[in-house]
């Protein structure tokens, strides 16, 4: 039988969609290196020397800060099997598709969940959510820093922190989509325990979930039995952790990791501010040109709007699943669609990690007004293009 190698046809597709984001040449040769034993000593210090990055990239000084073998979903069955018991009362934010994602997980587990149902495209305030412990004595609190299916960018995360802790509550955070794209502050806000995805604003490809706990949670989880063997910190912390005699749990995705510590060396490299500054700038410009072009934000308000995701409705009269279409066809640029209440209304943008360039903002606005004036929206094409163009000299000046 000969198969064809499909894959080979598809690297110079552009990442335009809610993750994956483009990888770096870097990253997919340390992918690519020879592959060695899960207790060899040298690939012990790359897992050292991974971790060392990933506290810096979480802003922590946490020592269970690790790659979970599995993607960011992994991460967050992970925290729910570890950290929550049946019959424990656990506040969950639900604005998003994700939010809902981690109630069903705690619900799966046996905990009670405790709704924050919150319109889609909003974030919720620390009023609402000393409101949620008055009128319950709750375990934990979690919610989605960065809600994928809405481009929403969860606000006020210090003060939510010290409610949080001043209820004798664990706080849990999802931070796929934010991590390495805009500050996440771990210990500064009071974070418990956190878990994140590679395939978003890190670049690498899909298969590991960066995680971290502190000790009041690892106090916890070392005071309960998992309801997880694969999930176990306790056990999996005797293969990660130094101080242990590396006990084996299973076998690492050794290439991956290798990927991610490539990754966590070109993020800190960069430097975070400057990256998060990066992301932010292209974030500025890209809105600018699609709002030019007729899109509006399912996000109203601007200081809710994440950097690195940009969900949007399109302008009258398209359809915006051929429209996706059309895009990858012509242009080999990848665009999201909706997820849940907002499928087939809207896409997600991405401008994630190595995505979020000045020229890539600039492909995609050209491309998508290429298409608007087939369809007759715009009169000129290259209009979102110059917007978005004008906000960089604006900023550069």
């Amino acid at each position: 039988m000969k198969v064809d190698p499909t894959y080979e046809r598809n690297l110079e597709i552009h990442l335009h969609g809610p993750g994956p984001s483009d990888v770096p040449a870097a990253v997919l040769r340390a992918i690519s290196a020879a592959t060695i034993g899960h207790l060899d000593s040298e690939f012990i210090k790359i897992m050292d020397e991974a971790q060392a990055m990933l506290r810096m990239l979480y802003q922590t000084e946490n020592r269970m800060t690790i790659p979970i073998s599995g993607t960011g979903s992994s991460g967050m069955e992970t925290l729910v099997a570890n950290l929550i018991n049946p019959q424990d009362k656990v506040i969950v934010v639900r604005n998003g598709v994700f939010g809902g994602r981690i109630a069903d997980t705690v619900s799966r587990f046996g905990g009670e969940v405790i709704p924050i149902d919150l319109e889609w495209g909003t974030v919720v305030t620390p009023e609402q959510i000393r409101k949620a412990f008055s009128r319950n004595r709750c375990h934990a609190l979690f919610l989605v820093h960065a809600e994928t299916s809405t481009g929403a960018h969860q606000q006020h995360m210090r003060e939510i922190g010290q409610i949080v802790h001043q209820n004798d509550a664990l706080f849990l955070v999802d931070t796929v989509t934010s991590l390495g794209g805009t500050e996440v502050k771990i210990d500064e806000w009071g974070i418990d325990a956190a878990y994140s995805g590679t395939q978003k604003c890190l670049s690498v490809p899909p298969g590991l979930s960066p995680i971290t706990l502190n000790e009041k949670a690892m106090q916890k989880l070392r005071a309960r039995k998992a309801r997880s063997w694969y999930f176990d910190l306790g056990m999996i912390e005797q293969y990660w952790n130094e101080g242990y005699q590396r006990k084996y749990h299973h076998t690492a995705p050794i290439n991956m990791i290798y990927a991610l510590h490539e990754a966590l060396r070109l993020v800190l490299q960069e430097g975070l501010d400057a990256r998060f500054q990066r992301h932010r700038k292209n974030a500025a410009a890209l809105q600018a040109g699609l709002e030019t072009l007729g899109f509006t934000y399912l996000v109203k308000k601007q200081n809710e709007r994440l950097p690195m995701l940009h969900a949007v409705y399109l302008p009258d009269g398209l359809e915006e699943g051929k429209l996706r279409q059309n895009i990858r066809a012509r242009y080999n640029i990848e665009i999201g669609g909706g997820l849940g209440e907002f499928s087939g209304k809207a896409w997600r943008i991405g401008l994630m990690g190595h995505s979020s360039t000045k020229d890539k903002v600039g492909r995609l606005l050209n491309c998508i007004g290429e298409e608007l004036k087939k369809h007759g929206i715009i009169d000129d094409a290259t209009i979102g293009f110059q917007t978005a163009q004008a906000i960089y000299q604006n900023s550069e000046s």
